[in-house]
């Protein structure tokens, strides 16, 4: 079990690194909102980079895909119903951010080979990916919910990290519909994602510090040493 939660720890930490650095970083380093020449003129100037910022979002893919199976595989003897919820609301997501790397790849290959009007063009596939983000956002924020109730079901995690990505999640659903809906809202939008952000890295920071505290004979982890021992792992409920 430790070391389960460790190993979705780490891929946790990578999923927040790539889309940290491909989203918030290159991103608005290549795309200029309302200036279809100055993104053309950025990623041909930066095609390197460019082409970094594909290779970051497909790894968001990557290690969103596998921290969606491993909270499934760590969590599925909590609540097999809401542990699935985990793994598809984050693939859904990953579906998102796949499209979305696709259409910045395009957008790449555009600016280098001219194809009609390159500058809107561009533009466009940005923009269409900067909202694939935002909608993929309420998959994320799905994918909270049933997250929290897994930390409260089992025990395993202090309480209030549990109720923080509950909370989290529901405002991380709830941001993109305010953004679309009241557009001159935005910094509420924004606002509505910092607990789910602060839940998240506490999240990964309690899975590669300090694991799991499974409750000795519980149910739970009597299932999950039943499961151990039939598939050949090494079943613990130590701490260490």
């Amino acid at each position: 079990m430790i070391r389960t939660a460790r190993v979705t720890g780490l891929l946790y930490l990578g999923l927040a690194l790539t889309g940290g650095l491909g989203f918030l970083l290159i991103r608005s380093q290549l795309f200029v909102a309302g200036d279809p020449g100055a993104t053309l003129a950025h990623l041909i100037e930066r095609d390197g980079l460019a082409r970094a910022g594909v290779a970051l979002e497909l790894l968001v893919v990557l290690t969103q895909a596998l921290t969606a199976v491993w909270f499934y595989r760590l969590f599925r003897t909590v609540d097999a119903f809401a542990a699935g919820c985990i793994a598809a609301f984050g693939l859904v997501n990953g579906v998102a951010i796949l499209s979305s790397a696709a259409l910045l790849a395009t957008a790449s290959e555009i600016a280098l080979h001219p194809l009609g009007d390159s500058a809107a063009t561009v533009q466009l596939l940005y923009l269409i990916s900067g909202h694939l983000w935002t909608g993929g956002a309420l998959f994320f924020g799905l994918w909270l919910i049933p997250m929290g109730w897994c930390v409260l079901r089992s025990g395993w995690m202090p309480r209030p990290l549990g109720l923080l990505l509950i909370g989290g999640g529901a405002g991380y659903v709830l941001s993109p519909l305010v953004g679309y809906l009241v557009p001159q809202a935005g910094v509420v939008a924004d606002l509505l994602t910092v607990p789910a952000s602060v839940g998240e890295f506490w999240m990964v920071g309690y899975l590669l510090l300090r694991g799991i505290r499974p409750r000795s004979g519980s149910p739970i982890v009597a299932a999950w040493q039943n499961h151990a021992t039939t598939s050949g792992e090494r079943p613990s409920t130590s701490p260490t």
